[in-house]
């Protein structure tokens, strides 16, 4: 998504579409709506458009399907970076915690909760979701994020490996795992099909470094990247950890090189960073830029990144945090906040250098070079970052943000 500015901050998922002509198509998911939602398209639109504090326009049926063609420098930009010059949809049906939150809401809350539902974000899929079910599972959240354009980009994270996180430092996986996980992924791959994707791979990516089956686990991480950069329209990012993970003192980036090149990362477009931490996006930028030009030093060249902006509008180290989970770490009380704390950053967008963000000259000179987007595939509205969805948190996060 593209330029915006602080008090439109919430609006970012919609600009975009509505300047190629497609907001309502994008972002209204009519069908995902509770019958009480229920509504022509163009109320549908004013309702949407009311809650983002946009002039309301009426949106004829026959403009819904319009396709117009892309403006000459988004579709230069497109050509160099495929996440930009496009549409990013936005999903608000069933298989995600905010959607019924937001359609349920009314008035101020409404206004806050569309701060969070309303931007492109990815969504998470793992073993939740069964062998047999995932290509189902993909095909209908793709089908619902993109309403009928085939040129709006899908965002995923694919979470699937087991085992994983702790478990994954007492033992590898089964035979039987590792044969699911390949099902799994052949589905999921099938589902995806040649929808233009932008597909976080593996979120907490520094677990393999302790794995006692290290090679078995890295080998179908390898299976996975290979058979999602694949498919015709997808953009593949390899989990490389964070800007402070693997620390420094346990190899910082050249420990992420080193799991990276055991799992597939020369079939992908390149690294994501900060899934599931709060580090600054500076020191992201600068993490991912050292871990590309080891990489290119190792013969794999070119490579790209992306950074979770989600989850650090006021960034610490996680092992700094003060409280007693930094999964599930406090959310700050304000703008102004001091401490270890957590609330939103940097909006979704492909405006990575822009001096908004706040970030000095010499990190955006690399964030120019080596980074395609600044996405939300962290998710701390929910619950340690994983499910129920908690109404305080996301309230909070709205509040606390000083980029909403």
């Amino acid at each position: 998504m593209k330029d915006l500015v602080r008090s439109g901050a919430l609006v970012l998922a919609v600009v975009l579409a509505w300047v190629a002509g497609g907001a309502a198509w994008l972002l209204l998911h009519d069908d995902a709506e509770p019958a009480a939602h229920k509504s022509t398209p163009a109320l549908l639109t004013s309702q949407l458009f009311a809650d983002l504090s946009l002039p309301q326009r009426e949106v004829r049926p026959g403009e819904l399907k319009a396709r117009p063609k892309p403006r000459p420098r988004l579709a230069e930009a497109a050509a160099s970076n495929p996440l930009a010059g496009r549409p990013w949809g936005v999903y608000l049906g069933n298989g995600d915690q905010v959607s019924a939150p937001y359609l349920s809401s009314h008035g101020a809350r409404r206004a806050e909760l569309a701060k969070i539902a309303l931007q492109p974000r990815a969504k998470w899929f793992g073993g939740w979701i069964g062998d047999g079910e995932i290509e189902s599972s993909v095909r209908d959240y793709v089908a619902e994020s993109q309403h009928g354009n085939p040129d709006t980009l899908v965002q995923m994270a694919v979470f699937r490996m087991s085992p994983w996180e702790h478990e994954a430092c007492r033992r590898g996986p089964s035979a039987g795992e590792a044969s699911s996980y390949r099902r799994w992924i052949d589905g999921f791959a099938r589902g995806v099909g040649d929808a233009h994707a932008a597909i976080i791979l593996q979120p907490d990516g520094p677990f393999a470094l302790c794995s006692p089956q290290r090679g078995a686990s890295a080998a179908l991480v390898a299976y996975s990247a290979k058979v999602l950069a694949a498919l015709p329209h997808t953009s593949v990012y390899l989990d490389a950890g964070a800007g402070d993970w693997p620390s420094s003192y346990d190899g910082g980036a050249g420990a992420a090189v080193s799991f990276l090149m055991d799992s597939g990362i020369e079939h992908v477009r390149g690294i994501a960073l900060n899934s599931t931490h709060y580090s600054a996006t500076s020191a992201e930028v600068e993490r991912g830029a050292e871990i590309i030009r080891l990489l290119d030093a190792r013969g794999v060249h070119g490579k790209r990144m992306v950074v979770n902006t989600s989850s650090n509008g006021h960034p610490f180290v996680f092992g700094d945090y003060r409280g007693p989970d930094p999964d599930d770490a406090w959310v700050c009380g304000s703008a102004h906040s001091t401490g270890t704390c957590v609330t939103l950053g940097i909006p979704p967008t492909t405006d990575v250098t822009s001096s908004r963000w706040g970030l000095s000259s010499s990190v955006r000179d690399l964030a120019g070079r080596y980074v395609d987007a600044y996405m939300w595939f962290g998710r701390p509205w929910l619950h340690r970052q994983n499910d129920p969805f908690v109404m305080d948190r996301a309230l909070g996060l709205v509040r606390s943000s000083p980029y909403l």
